[in-house]
């Protein structure tokens, strides 16, 4: 059982920037996948970012250029940074740990990201 914790959530003016963070309890260190997924109000939760056990990432276009997600596998977390934030990109911000070869999947509680002037 992996629990996820999320933090660096708030509120921030358009063109700010915030840093997100996932602490994982115990290790996920080459077994997991890691991912930011988000969720509006009305809309779908969405893949924001994910990287994998080899380090590989990939985006959603919408934050290419603007996020950037890293993992630190002797602390067990997992960051989020991102920079010229918009009011789209408001939302509730999830970590997601994906074990590989295997269907284990974990959610954290969520963080709030608003974006308003």
């Amino acid at each position: 059982q992996v629990q996820l914790v999320e933090s660096g959530g708030g509120l921030v003016q358009p063109g700010g920037s915030l840093r997100l963070s996932c602490a994982a309890s115990g290790s996920i260190f080459s077994i997991y996948h890691m991912g930011w997924y988000r969720q509006a109000p009305g809309k779908q939760r969405e893949l924001v970012a994910r990287i994998t056990v080899g380090g590989s990432t990939n985006y959603a276009d919408s934050v290419k250029g603007r996020f950037t997600i890293s993992r630190d596998n002797a602390k067990n977390t997992v960051d989020l940074q991102m920079n010229s934030l918009k009011a789209d990109d408001t939302a509730v911000y999830y970590c997601n740990a994906d074990r590989i070869m295997s269907k284990y999947n974990y959610w954290g509680q969520g963080t709030q990201v608003t974006v308003s002037s």
